[in-house]
């Protein structure tokens, strides 16, 4: 069975049998429908609008807006319908799991989850303190067609302690409390880890996350299975691993002799250095890296410790897994820019940063239903046979991208789609043109 009448058919059981329960499974996959389509902002005016003009279905607006910002919308239930639906989830027997936050800058003084928030990455021209959202993420890097892909998995709005002071927050009946950007993410991936069983998880994160305020929490959540791969900041201090003396007094000691930092071990590493073909960046590069086993007080563990040869210094890479090679480390943690694809995907190509809405649950919606379009994408691609030709090929960028499987996507929505006519029952199709339109968009 075709992916897409897979996921209408699932979809559907997840709504009550009723008929405001399947009005609502009809709205739920038309608004997916209409953000899937390439052709308008999901700004959510504009998806009425366009349910109206390509799938010929008249909702009042006044009951439209109320749908968006419904409390029984069941996310939850919808993600786990859309985890179990990824093929073949696991690399090298493993689940690779990027985390990371992005800002959502907004203008209205009344969205829900906005604050004053410091953006690093801001250029001169804009100012590093945008009013924003604030959203940590998780998603899953998995190759696809070639590729390496991120799907979002889940998301939580991180919102600081003075903006909860400064009102009481609400979501879907329930207060919001203070969390950090740690605390939410383990909770994030621990709903994760009830549905892809007893795989081993291995998080792929920048240095802010790559310290035990991460990793102790996630392995006290899931055991020994979580393990981190990170980048180590220039300062960071190694260790030798401690030498066991018998027969001494006091208790074992837990670190050797201090090697220095990072920075400081790099020239000490070099001579061992060694050249290695990696997949890097959509390539097949050569890459300079020595490697050495350590002990990192940051993480209070022994870790494994590469450093890569990038440009015109030497970087180093931490994982908590011994398992992986020189090659699985630069190259899983090279596919973590993904997740900045990734986000560049859902706020500028799916459109959720152009929408304005204010009630908290109507934002926390349309998020959910803008990830869910954009891991929607990528399962429909990697159910393709082949992959779709790059539309604007250049001499250095030939692999499909994003908007290639969208506009894929749109011509299967044009012909059989999901399967399901989301049509109220008896009312013709008002536009009998959207076969041709989807046929232009593609």
């Amino acid at each position: 069975m075709p992916i897409l009448p897979a996921l209408a058919t699932q979809f559907q059981g997840l709504f009550p049998a009723t008929a405001r329960g399947q009005e609502r499974w009809r709205w739920f996959l038309l608004t997916l429908q209409a953000i899937l389509v390439p052709i308008t902002a999901s700004r959510t005016s504009n998806l009425l609008r366009a349910i109206a003009t390509l799938f010929g279905v008249d909702i009042a607006p006044s009951r439209y807006y109320t749908f968006m910002a419904s409390v029984k919308l069941r996310w939850e239930a919808v993600w786990a319908v859309l985890w179990r639906a990824i093929p073949d989830p696991l690399t090298d027997g493993r689940l690779l799991v990027a985390l990371d936050d992005s800002i959502n800058p907004k203008t209205g003084r009344k969205v829900f989850g906005c604050q004053t928030t410091f953006d690093h990455a801001a250029k001169t021209n804009q100012s590093a303190y945008p009013w924003a959202q604030t959203i940590v993420t998780v998603g899953l890097l998995k190759v696809i067609h070639g590729r390496w892909a991120c799907l979002p998995l889940a998301f939580a709005f991180y919102l600081r302690r003075q903006t909860l002071r400064a009102g009481c927050l609400r979501v879907r009946g329930e207060a919001v409390v203070f969390q950090s950007k740690f605390a939410q993410a383990v909770r994030l991936m621990a709903g994760l880890a009830k549905v892809f069983g007893q795989a081993p998880i291995l998080v792929v994160a920048d240095s802010w996350f790559g310290n035990n305020g991460l990793l102790k929490p996630l392995r006290a959540a899931l055991g020994p299975r979580a393990q981190l791969l990170s980048r180590l900041r220039v300062n960071a201090v190694l260790y030798e691993q401690p030498t066991a003396t018998p027969g001494a007094p006091g208790r074992p000691r837990k670190y050797g002799a201090r090697l220095g930092n990072t920075a400081q071990l790099a020239a000490a590493v070099r001579v061992d250095a060694r050249t290695y073909t990696i997949n890097l960046y959509g390539k097949m590069r050569e890459v300079i890296a020595a490697e050495r086993l350590v002990m990192l007080k940051t993480l209070r563990c022994q870790v494994r410790v590469v450093w890569v040869f990038r440009k015109t210094q030497w970087v180093a890479l931490v994982t908590t897994d011994p398992t992986l090679s020189v090659v699985q480390l630069v190259e899983y943690y090279g596919a973590r820019w993904k997740i900045e694809a990734g986000f560049r995907e859902i706020k500028q190509e799916i459109g959720s940063a152009e929408t304005q809405t204010r009630h908290p649950d109507a934002v926390t919606n349309h998020l959910n239903f803008c990830m869910a379009a954009t891991t929607i994408t990528w399962i429909y691609g990697a159910h393709l046979h082949q992959a779709p030709p790059r539309r604007y090929a250049t001499a250095k960028r030939t692999e499909y991208a994003f908007a290639d499987l969208r506009r894929a996507l749109a011509k299967d929505l044009g012909g059989q789609g999901f399967g399901i006519d989301c049509r109220v029952p008896g009312n013709a199709t008002r536009n009998p043109l959207i076969a041709t339109v989807m046929d232009l968009v593609a």
